[in-house]
């Protein structure tokens, strides 16, 4: 049987990128896969395509914008009507959002984007999913965070770094107050992963030897792969992983240790 028979996944900002990624991985491991995003034409596209790659038990998308509480309110609503659980939820949705990386660059605007959507967005998510997973007295939350947490960033600039120290801590503290209630919250850390225009575009402006430089800095002098990152959201979510919680794995190739 697979690791996650019958379970129902939610992934925000899953339409494409690092959280199609996890979507797709939990959902080859059995998992009903509930795709959130915020544009319509993007969650179809993924909807269809997973479908067509994977022998998924059942997938469904839902258009949402995780840092409006009303939003995340519905999506939840609806999940339940249709599945009555959710067992699964994985805050993916974030990233520096286009938003400048040079302090006097970034606008208030900017700084609130990034915040609403990678910190208030998990914290919506997790108010509304939580109560749920109390009444079915287990449930697995995986959020997203990146190295730049608790080191510092490459390709974004100190609002996402804020930001993501931000989700750790939630982490920490979700895991804290939510354990006895059977409920596991861990994160995970990715480095510069190549998913997504704009991360691509940002590397690829880079010259030669800051690329090297980068590179230099990881022991396994290599980025990683989205579906490495997705491996280890698989495991947390896991029973393998049933005695973990409240930490955050870095998945940076070892580039955190220097």
């Amino acid at each position: 049987m697979n690791r996650l028979e019958n379970r129902v996944a939610v992934v925000t900002g899953s339409a494409q990128g690092m959280g199609y990624y996890i979507a797709k991985s939990l959902g080859e491991e059995g998992a009903k896969i509930v795709i959130t995003d915020i544009n319509d034409e993007g969650i179809n596209r993924a909807v269809e395509k997973l479908k067509k790659e994977i022998d998924v038990n059942e997938v469904i998308g839902i258009k949402t914008d995780v840092s409006n509480k009303n939003d995340v309110i519905n999506m939840v609503n609806i999940v339940m009507e249709r599945f009555n659980k959710i067992d699964i939820l994985v805050n993916n949705a974030g990233g520096a959002l286009h938003t400048p990386n040079v302090l006097s660059e970034i606008e208030e605007k900017d700084w609130d984007l990034v915040m609403n959507v990678n910190l208030k967005g998990v914290f919506f998510c997790c108010q509304q999913v939580i109560p749920k997973m109390v009444q079915q007295k287990q449930g697995v939350i995986v959020n997203i965070s990146a190295l730049a947490a608790h080191w510092r960033a490459s390709l974004a600039g100190v609002q996402y770094t804020a930001a993501k120290a931000g989700v750790e801590g939630l982490t920490r503290q979700m895991a804290y107050d939510w354990g006895p209630y059977g409920i596991r919250v861990n994160a995970v850390a990715p480095t510069v992963t190549m998913t997504g225009d704009r991360v691509k575009g940002l590397w690829d402006q880079k010259s030669e030897e800051e690329k090297k430089r980068i590179l230099q800095q990881i022991p396994l002098r290599r980025l990683s792969k989205p579906e490495e990152i997705a491996s280890v959201v698989v495991f947390l979510a896991s029973d393998e992983s049933s005695y973990i919680t409240g930490i955050t794995v870095d998945v940076s190739g070892g580039r955190y240790l220097r």
